[in-house]
């Protein structure tokens, strides 16, 4: 195994300039990541210097047997945690051989809504907190919960220590660490309300590179529990009952939020959320009715409110910013599940661009 892992971790640069690049993109599923690698003469800064690439679209239910080939555009790159040196992961998003996206590509629609200039104007900052639940592989059970029973009800775990507290510590850390390397802003992590379940912050980033920053940071977490024999679930209520689901609260603010009196802007976009509601639930990821209950710090997912550092609605505004009379607000209404690339830009769309 020794020799495995000197080979694992040999530094290329030393023999070769010649670099390794992970190309990323998201399966058929619309949750699925899927990567392969290919080696580039030299190292590369700018995603529009990247050769573009090719997948069979028909084995990750993209496309037919009959006409399988799916083109992968470069979109961001960051470094690799993994390989170091001057390899790198690149996001890319994925079109037809004649340049139209594929029906999942959601991030093509998505940088439409960032390049209206009424958005590029505004500079929307975000700040998406994905929590997520670790399994035991075999079992396809909360880590740290016995199998075939349950741990004790919730209250200690959430920001817990302990190791009858705290399962799985090494791979958040492990991803943390990961990501910061990587390039991705990624802001903090914190142990949930529910055993077994945590959550890692991305921002503040600025329009599409939000969602680019969110898959590859998803990504790097799942190549990191793979190698732990771990399974990520991102299911916004992996097991019924009394406890916590899990989310994708999306914190957001605009130039003029920011801006001295943005407290009026920002009560005036809560509003226009309040009357698409149904339009943002319908897009903020499968399977949420069985989180938003009304219950463990939701909004039930029929209703719209708003309120002042209220867990229990469906936006929140902090005390900072109503103090302030500027800042940011955050939709608590994604599920873990949800498309970065969708909530962002539809968040965006809806309170720019959108006229009631």
């Amino acid at each position: 195994m020794s020799l495995i892992s000197d080979l694992i971790n040999l530094n290329l640069s030393e023999s070769t300039d010649k670099i390794i690049a992970e190309y990323i993109w998201i399966g058929g599923s619309g949750m699925d990541l899927r990567s392969k690698a290919r080696t580039l003469v030299g190292p590369v800064s700018d995603p529009s210097k990247l050769p573009k690439w090719n997948y069979d679209g028909s084995s990750t239910g993209q496309a037919s047997g009959e006409d399988s080939e799916v083109i992968l555009y470069p979109q961001a790159i960051f470094k690799d945690p993994f390989r170091r040196g001057n390899n790198i992961l690149v996001m890319c998003d994925a079109y037809t051989p004649a340049g139209n996206p594929i029906p999942t590509n959601k991030r093509h629609s998505a940088a439409n809504i960032f390049s209206n200039p009424a958005v590029v104007a505004e500079e929307p900052w975000y700040g998406i907190e994905q929590e997520y639940t670790l399994l035991q592989k075999e079992v396809n059970w909360p880590l740290g919960w016995p199998i075939g029973g349950f741990p004790g009800p919730q209250g200690p775990y959430y920001c817990g220590t302990g190791a009858d507290k705290a399962f799985g510590r090494d791979i958040v850390d492990s991803h943390y660490k990961a990501c910061l390397y990587a390039g991705i802003n990624i802001s903090g992590v914190n142990g949930e309300v529910m055993p077994g379940q945590w959550e890692f912050q991305v921002g503040p980033a600025v329009g599409i590179s939000a969602g680019d920053e969110v898959w590859t940071a998803r990504y790097i977490l799942e190549r990191i529990a793979e190698a732990a024999g771990v399974v990520v679930s991102f299911d916004p209520k992996p097991i019924p009952g009394d406890w916590n689901g899990a989310g994708a609260h999306a914190n957001y603010s605009t130039k003029s939020m920011r801006a001295d009196g943005g407290y009026e802007i920002i009560k005036k976009a809560i509003e226009k959320l309040g009357l698409r509601h149904k339009e943002h639930i319908a897009a903020y990821g499968e399977g949420n009715e069985r989180r938003l209950t009304g219950k463990h710090e939701t909004a039930d997912i029929n209703s719209f409110k708003w309120g002042v550092a209220n867990r229990g609605c469906s936006v929140r505004v902090g005390r900072d910013t109503e103090k302030a009379g500027k800042g940011y607000f955050e939709d608590r209404r994604p599920a873990s599940n949800m498309d970065p690339y969708v909530v962002t830009s539809m968040i965006a769309e809806t309170t720019i661009v959108w006229k009631p």
